[in-house]
Order: structure tokens, then C-alpha cells, then sequence
């Protein structure tokens, strides 16, 4: 694939996960996505065990805001001192930075309130779509992109993508467990954040294709 093919390929991808996020947002609050919210969360914490709670909560905490800017700043550091490469920091804050405000955009659109029958933990603000999985998407998507292209094996990419695609998935399901998100709360925010991730790398390869062509 020509790397403007490839550019033009992440940019259709971008407006696809915008809109089905769209399709997620329009039906949230209709009885279908209710029922299927309550079934789901029924399920998961159907599993409730005092040890996986403990696990749970450990991963939830993986995506919080602190951990997220934490493993931002060592991944930034890294790449500024080992790689030197500044156009990659800035992709990286451009992609962290600006999923928490879009999340606190899309919070503020939808208002939706968070389950109330069974929290394992205190949780305030609004719920759709979720901060804490929107963030993880966005930093574990980020991190996989960013060392795929400075790793030469297929067995070290396949590793990256394998873990940085379990903790996102990881980081959503606790969001369920601990009963402070929807299943359409983090369904959506994976499209949401998706979204802006592709968007960013569409930008980021748009501007190296411009760069080389100068």
C-alpha cells in the first residue's frame, strides 16, 4: 500500500469510528440499548468475588488520570532522550491531551447519569462515554503505534498490540465490573476515542508525506 493510500485509509477509518459513535450516542437512551446495558452488567457482575474485586480495582486504577499522565510523561521522556524524535512527542500529547477534552466535551453534551444499583467504588460526574476508557485507548493505542515503528520483528509487534489491546479491553470491563459505567458507556468511548486517535495519526502521516515531498 503507497503511503498516501495508507493516509487516506487511516482518515476513512476516523470518520467511520465518529460515526458509529454517532449511531451508539442516538440510541443509549432507547429501550433496546437499556435492556442489553442491564443484561450485560448483570452478567459481569454476576462474577463478583472479594479477590476479583481487588483485581478490578487495581486495573481500573491503570487507567486512571494520574496513572495515565504518569506513563505519558515516562513515555515522552523516553522518546525525547533514546529516539529523539520531538514530531512523535508532540503526536503523542496532541492524542492524550486532547482525548480527556473531548471526553469532558462529550460528558457535558450527553449528561447521562451512572448506574445506581450495585458500585463497588465511589464515582462522581457524568457517564457517557467513559473517561477512564477513553484514556486507555488512547495512551495503549498510542504506545502501540508509536513502538511499532521502532520495532523490526513480528513477534515483538504482535506482543505490543496483543497487551496494549488486553488493557484497553481490561480497563472497560472493570469500568463494568465496579458498576460506575455502562456497557454503552464504554463502547462508546472506544469508538469516540478511536476517532480521535485515527484523526491524530491521519494528521501525524499527513504531515511526514508533506514533509519528505518539501
Amino acid at each position: 500500500m503507497s503511503p498516501k493510500l495508507k493516509v487516506t485509509f487511516v482518515f476513512i477509518i476516523s470518520i467511520f469510528s465518529f460515526l458509529i459513535f454517532l449511531f451508539i450516542a442516538s440510541l443509549y437512551s432507547g429501550p433496546f440499548i437499556k435492556q442489553l446495558d442491564a443484561s450485560l452488567i448483570a452478567f459481569v457482575q454476576g462474577m463478583e468475588a472479594p479477590w476479583l474485586t481487588v483485581i478490578m480495582k487495581s486495573i481500573t486504577f491503570i487507567g486512571s488520570t494520574a496513572t495515565v499522565i504518569i506513563v505519558a510523561l515516562i513515555s515522552m521522556l523516553f522518546l525525547y532522550k533514546i529516539l529523539h524524535h520531538r514530531l512523535e512527542i508532540t503526536f503523542y500529547l496532541v492524542v492524550i491531551a486532547g482525548t480527556a477534552i473531548f471526553n469532558q466535551v462529550l460528558k457535558l453534551i450527553f449528561h447521562r447519569e451512572r448506574p445506581s444499583l450495585h458500585r463497588l467504588i465511589a464515582e462522581s460526574g457524568f457517564s457517557f462515554p467513559s473517561g477512564h476508557s477513553m484514556e486507555a485507548f488512547a495512551l495503549y493505542a498510542s504506545l502501540a503505534f508509536l513502538l511499532w515503528r521502532h520495532l523490526s520483528t513480528r513477534r515483538a509487534r504482535t506482543l505490543v498490540i496483543v497487551i496494549c489491546i488486553g488493557m484497553i479491553g481490561l480497563i472497560g470491563l472493570s469500568r463494568i465490573y465496579l458498576g460506575v459505567h455502562y456497557p454503552s458507556d464504554v463502547l462508546g468511548a472506544y469508538f469516540a476515542s478511536g476517532f480521535w486517535f485515527t484523526l491524530s495519526v491521519w494528521i501525524f502521516q499527513w504531515y511526514k508525506e508533506y514533509r519528505t515531498q518539501k
